[in-house]
């Protein structure tokens, strides 16, 4: 079933070049036809997509609110005021790399990639687009900034239940998940310094530069006081408020400076709240920055949610991970063949159920007692599930994440993946260190018993 499916899935992604939606509702059919060929009942089926789904709500409900919030804070004046000063104060040449490191502290501070993407992330693709800065490598300094920052924030969710599922020490599994993450940030830092020494003469050479200044400010109020809404939000995210009252917050506070300062009407612009923020400024390049957001912006990203749910739930129900892991046990002979194959297995489940917070207890709960009894730590296990979960779904069109990501930035996830080499790059470095053994911690018994051994060893 699963050689089936992913057959399908990149065939009709890559070849037939179709729309992942429909190529992930087409394969969920045919799973669903070969899971009843092999026994399953419909009705058990039925159920695992239901499941997946309301799995899936919450995500769905906060993609909504950030299409809301974005109309919102484009009628407010929020987004167009920090697209204005930061056009003034950030270089080209140093955008990527200041973005980055901002949107890292950020969602290490926050605990939260979400939030980063859908509040900083979202004004450094307006300043980007004013700088002449290509959206593609925009979206990859955010998503490095705001993916690192999750992966080692201890306040992060998806950081937490990987410990927790792991049974390993937070702090511990984080300073390990360095190994792998800490090169692959430098790397990236690294190749946005480089990267960005050349767009200073392409945006200089901009003569939509001056017009963008201009016509913000002719049509927009740029007082500090449209800032209000982004403390509002960044304090309520800090506090650990949950997502959904978070952003509501930030839309009540945006909706009233739209009203005082910014003088919209508030029947246009809870009309915006639905289709999104149109505005005539009199460019048509500033129009293009501006008018976006909305309830319906995010329509399309949950039916990419659902259409994966279709896919993925008759090949969990069906047992295909239990198969997996089945294979796995038999064929892992060394504690390097053992730990590659769970990272393959994990990667292979996320992309079928594209929620982390899906395949984390479920593989780690699977497989946390292998590490011991291969004489490995089990943080081992966590930093290879971060790898391949937190750093992988950004990069899968279909997982919540992904989607979220690519729903709040504009920008297709295959077109910002080149531009954010730590996603990546933390995955290959895991993936060496399992096959050579390199930086993988071993079992503290088995250390202190290898010690005892060297010290007895000794002539006296």
């Amino acid at each position: 079933m699963l050689a089936v499916g992913v057959f399908v899935l990149v065939f009709g992604l890559m070849e037939l070049e179709l729309n992942a939606r429909i190529v992930l509702a087409i394969d969920g059919a045919i799973m669903c036809a070969m899971a009843c060929a092999f026994g399953i009942r419909y009705d058990d089926l039925q159920r695992g997509i239901r499941d997946t789904i309301a799995s899936m709500l919450v995500a769905m409900l906060i993609l909504l609110a950030v299409g809301v919030l974005i109309a919102v804070w484009m009628a407010s004046g929020t987004i167009p005021t920090m697209i204005y000063l930061g056009m003034q104060v950030i270089t080209p040449s140093m955008f990527l790399p200041v973005v980055c490191i901002i949107c890292t502290l950020m969602s290490a501070l926050a605990g939260t990639s979400w939030g980063t993407l859908a509040t900083v992330g979202i004004a450094c693709m307006g300043v980007a687009e004013g700088l002449g800065v290509p959206l593609e490598a925009a979206a990859g300094a955010v998503c490095v900034g705001a993916f690192t920052g999750d992966k080692i924030s201890p306040l992060s969710d998806s950081t937490v239940i990987t410990a927790t599922v792991t049974d390993t020490p937070l702090m511990e599994g984080i300073r390990h998940a360095l190994v792998s993450t800490g090169p692959a940030f430098l790397l990236s830092l690294a190749f946005f310094f480089v990267y960005g020494l050349s767009l200073e003469t392409h945006a200089a050479a901009s003569g939509a530069y001056d017009e963008i200044l201009a016509t913000l400010s002719a049509n927009f109020d740029l007082s500090v006081l449209t800032l209000l809404p982004v403390p509002v939000v960044l304090a309520l995210i800090v506090l650990r408020k949950p997502a959904i009252p978070t952003f509501v917050a930030g839309i009540a506070a945006a909706a009233l400076i739209a009203v005082v300062l910014q003088g919209e009407n508030p029947r246009d612009l809870m009309n915006a709240m639905y289709s999104g923020y149109a505005a005539e400024t009199g460019s048509s390049f500033v129009d293009t920055m501006v008018n976006r957001g909305g309830f319906t912006s995010m329509l399309g990203t949950i039916g990419l949610l659902m259409a994966a749910a279709i896919f993925g739930a008759p090949l969990r129900t069906a047992g295909v991970a239990d198969v997996l892991l089945a294979w796995l046990r038999e064929r892992a002979r060394t504690s390097r063949s053992m730990s590659f194959a769970v990272m393959v297995l994990h990667a292979v489940f996320f992309t079928i159920t594209g929620a982390y917070y899906v395949s984390y207890p479920v593989v780690g709960a699977m497989t946390k007692d292998l590490f011991p009894a291969y004489g490995l730590s089990r943080k081992n296990l966590m930093r290879m599930m971060i790898d391949t979960g937190t750093g992988l779904a950004p990069m899968v069109p279909w997982s919540t994440t992904g989607s979220y990501t690519a729903g709040t930035l504009g920008v297709a996830n295959l077109a910002f993946t080149p531009f954010a080499p730590m996603l990546w790059l933390s995955i290959l470095f895991s993936v060496f260190y399992a096959v050579t053994g390199l930086c993988t911690a071993k079992l503290e018994a088995l250390r202190d018993e290898r010690a005892t051994g060297r010290a007895e060893a000794q002539p006296a």
